[in-house]
């Protein structure tokens, strides 16, 4: 198991937060994700250390950005 702590800009509510969880949820091999609205912090437990570029991917998928 990998865990791996990203954080991202532009959130500002829980449906912001819902929709990160689930994009990222999303990639290939995703365990479990935790997202901190307060600090922007989303910790990400994953099977295998995932690539920067799929991460960012997903979290500009639901319409946010990597800082």
């Amino acid at each position: 198991m990998s865990t791996q702590t990203w954080t991202v800009t532009g959130m500002t509510c829980g449906h912001c937060v819902a929709s990160v969880t689930e994009e990222v949820s999303e990639i290939a091999g995703v365990e479990n994700v935790d997202v901190d609205l307060a600090t922007g912090a989303v910790t990400v437990t994953s099977t295998t250390p995932l690539e920067d570029d799929a991460v960012r991917a997903a979290v500009e998928e639901a319409g946010y950005a990597l800082a």
